[in-house]
């Protein structure tokens, strides 16, 4: 009784729902809501957006408009008729000219999303989500260059426009690019050739370079957003403006009131709305939420930079951390597991990857940009300012100058009026003006008000956040604060704020691929899968069609280790401190398909690059990172002026590890070294190019031993000059090799210290140091004082008596 009472009870409630969901549809059981009653509106029925469809739809016969996006024929019986096909009226004009399952798909979106939104659309093909040039690139080096140092290669054949001025953005951001393509024209290339195919077991049996397609074609180009990726946990998600604006759940599960939809089938949407702007409301189980989640971002990026799960205080573990209430494993996350360190600040507030990142961060500006700095606008100071300039103060290019000295210049001002384009969607009050980024550019949703700058979160929340310099003038900065943003000019003139404030990153060291073409096994070739798409939008991927597009070799990863505490430092692309993190830092197997190693554990050398000559250097890389772990209290100044790690010299100086290009035997040997079985195995073969720790970038004299950052010119490691300048260690010993008793004077102050029971802690301790500085410099300078004076006076009666 009491079963089906709760049973009756449940469908009430689900009928309710589908009744109340499809109520404020224009003709709630006609056309399409015939079989789809229950499924959620794309947008709130009483938005701008789903009138201008209802609009459209009346037009074409569909009062609900679903065929404005999807085409079909609303009036058919059948599933396979109504998903055919699409009203003539489109034929002639903007809208779907076929069913599109997805219409945010990229292969079609011109004709759905396009309709409104031409200038995202319009941009997506030469954005580097959908080109993925800088990750193509990085790969193809650590297989010893295969394009030097050119990122022309890509997912797809396209090109720039012929107008530049059909660059999205303003006057001043288009000429600022163009001063940065200037500079770094390989990283800005004006067309794009498509990735060679991937070569069979007999070609890579020739020439095992070739092994670098299999690798980035099964495993490295699945995240573009002209493919549906992988169907794993934490990877499900749509393609193209689907690909962020369409919710999946980590679990792929429908969980909306659509009938027709299989709820138990992983691979879906979790509900059948859109999630962009503040605006853009999406309710799941009566939870009603705005803006594109962190999850969704991290959908992709979980690997190589890993800033989207950093962003969430994600760190990647070897281990299964935690058992669940079964004595299960901790599950799987895009493929991995995790631990869970400190989630960036930004996060902490309720800042979603939108509130930072502009249009042109996400949507590309129509123009070829080779990696993830050369597209991205945005800088700290942009909101923050520095305690000497308000934001809006400070000339444009500050931090993001792309060379070694801080930009100059007239205030970047304000910017009082939006572009046509940019004004579709959630808008803003622009108060005093809308902030401009370090490239010219507005910020939609930050705006200056007073002295102060207010930041409309896509979430609905709004943050009132106080510049540097107010709080200086408010005197609400901490004395390291001051010290460290003030009072030493040269941190804001040549670092990056997150060089203090990053107080960790991902680093894992060493990563071990194998491709093995030896067992005739095939993996699925995720760009061909994504090149093979229909009229519908639907891609291989999205059609479940995956068998023809399997390809030779099964691929592998492993790591040295994992760290993420106190990263290393070294210069960016811009010119400025930054931290850094393992890029592609490969050493690579290939087994040939009789089963022999043609390369073991090889790392390519590349001749005369990175500050090496003919002898090549180590194609393994280190990547300066805007790790998106921000914390408001920053790294001890000691982490990095004390630390051979922070300078590139390695983890404990690189003394740590042994010789890694040797083979390491263990088993019963003797006191000398001699193995005594015969019948024995190597415990770790040696990597035959890598003579020093994997962490160890520089020596202690300046020479390069890894490629640190190859994208831009100016990347690399610290200098000579700049490293001088960092490296404090051994401070203390400048004090204690004579305490206590090596000098008579300290030796004095030492019993007087012991013997009057003075306790040195750490403030003491301090105190101590301040007043020696302090007593130091006054002395020296009135003893200089003194013998000026008295070479003055001296000089002064020797002219006085001739």
């Amino acid at each position: 009784m009491n079963k089906f009472f709760l049973l009756s009870l449940s469908i009430l409630f689900s009928s309710l729902l589908i009744s109340q969901t499809n109520n404020g549809f224009p003709a709630p059981n006609r056309g399409c809501l015939s079989c789809h009653n229950g499924i959620e509106p794309i947008r709130q029925h009483d938005t701008r957006m789903m009138k201008e469809i209802y609009k459209l739809g009346i037009k074409v016969g569909d009062p609900n408009g679903c065929v404005v996006c999807h085409g079909g024929n609303p009036d058919a019986t059948t599933a396979l008729a109504a998903h055919s096909g699409t009203p003539n009226y489109f034929f002639n004009h903007k809208g779907p000219k076929n069913f599109y399952p997805d219409p945010g798909s990229s292969w079609i979106n011109e004709n759905t999303c396009g309709q409104c939104h031409e200038e995202q659309t319009g941009a997506q093909m030469n954005s580097l989500m959908m080109t993925e040039q800088g990750k193509i690139q990085g790969a193809l080096w650590s297989f010893g260059a295969l394009e030097g140092y050119n990122h022309n290669v890509g997912n797809y054949v396209t090109k720039n426009p012929n107008d530049p001025h059909a660059r999205l953005g303003t006057e001043d951001y288009r000429a600022y690019m163009q001063a940065i393509h200037d500079k770094n024209p390989n990283v800005y290339p004006g067309e794009m050739k498509k990735l060679p195919k991937a070569p069979t077991a007999d070609e890579v049996q020739r020439n095992p370079q070739l092994a670098a397609y299999t690798y980035l074609r099964q495993e490295c180009l699945r995240c573009h957003t002209g493919s549906k990726g992988r169907q794993k946990r934490g990877d499900f998600r749509g393609i193209g403006c689907s690909s962020c604006h369409i919710p999946y759940s980590n679990n792929g599960f429908y969980e909306g009131y659509d009938p027709t939809i299989n709820k138990n089938k992983p691979g879906h949407f979790l509900v059948h709305s859109i999630q962009s702007s503040r605006n853009a409301k999406v309710t799941v189980h009566g939870i009603t939420y705005t803006g594109v989640p962190v999850e969704t971002c991290t959908t992709c990026h979980n690997r190589g930079k890993r800033i989207g799960v950093s962003y969430q205080g994600l760190m990647e573990t070897a281990y299964s951390p935690t058992f669940d209430k079964e004595g299960d494993n901790q599950p799987k996350l895009h493929t991995k597991r995790y631990i869970h360190l400190k989630e960036d600040i930004h996060y902490q507030k309720g800042m979603l990857c939108q509130d930072c990142h502009t249009t042109n961060d996400l949507h590309g500006d129509g123009f070829l940009a080779g990696s993830t700095l050369a597209p991205v606008e945005i800088e700290c100071q942009d909101c923050h300012g520095t305690t000497k300039k308000y934001p809006w103060e400070l000339p444009l290019g500050y931090s993001d100058e792309f060379d070694t000295i801080p930009a100059t210049g007239a205030s970047r001002g304000l910017i009082q009026q939006l572009a046509e384009y940019l004004k579709k969607g959630t808008t803003y009050h622009k108060k005093d003006g809308y902030l401009r980024t370090a490239r010219g550019n507005p910020f939609k949703n930050v705006v200056k008000t007073g002295d102060s700058v207010l930041v409309h979160l896509a979430s609905g929340k709004d943050l009132v956040l106080q510049p540097l310099k107010k709080l200086k003038e408010e005197k609400r900065l901490s004395v390291a604060g001051m010290v460290a943003m003030d009072q030493i000019g040269i941190h804001n003139d040549r670092m990056e704020c997150y060089s203090c404030h990053a107080t960790w990153a991902p680093q894992c060291y060493g990563c071990h691929v194998k491709i093995d073409y030896s067992k005739g096994v095939k993996h699925t070739d995720w760009l061909a899968a994504a090149s093979d798409h229909d009229d519908h939008g639907q891609t291989a991927c999205a059609r479940g069609d995956l068998d023809k597009h399997k390809i030779e070799g099964v691929i592998s990863e492993t790591r040295s280790y994992l760290r993420w505490e106190n990263p290393p430092l070294s210069q960016n692309g811009e010119g400025r401190v930054s931290p850094t993190i393992p890029g592609c830092q490969t050493t690579i197997t290939v087994i040939g398909k009789d089963g022999k190693a043609l390369i073991q554990n090889q790392i390519f050398k590349i001749p005369g690059v990175e500050g090496a000559g003919e002898e090549g250097q180590l194609a393994i890389d280190m990547s300066p990172v805007q790790p998106h772990t921000i914390q408001k209290i920053a790294r001890d100044c000691e982490e990095c002026h004390a630390t051979a790690k922070a300078m590139g010299y390695g983890i404990g100086s690189g003394l740590i590890f042994s010789d890694p290009s040797q083979d390491f035997e263990v088993d019963l040997m003797t006191a000398d070294g001699k193995v005594l079985p015969s019948k024995t195995t190597t415990q770790k073969p040696g990597i035959g190019n890598l003579t020093m720790d994997w962490s160890r970038f520089v020596t202690e004299k300046g020479k390069q031993l890894q490629t640190v950052g190859h994208h831009f010119k100016l990347s690399g490691p610290l200098n000579n000059k700049t490293r001088s300048k960092l490296d404090r260690r051994g401070v203390c010993l400048s004090c204690h090799k004579t305490i206590p008793d090596q000098d008579l004077a300290v030796s004095f102050m030492s019993h007087v210290a012991k013997y009057s029971g003075i306790k040195i802690d750490n403030k003491e301790h301090q105190s101590i140091l301040g007043k020696l500085v302090f007593l130091g410099a006054w002395g020296q300078l009135l003893m200089g004082i003194a013998v000026g004076l008295g070479l003055f006076f001296l000089g002064y009666r020797i002219l006085k008596r001739k």
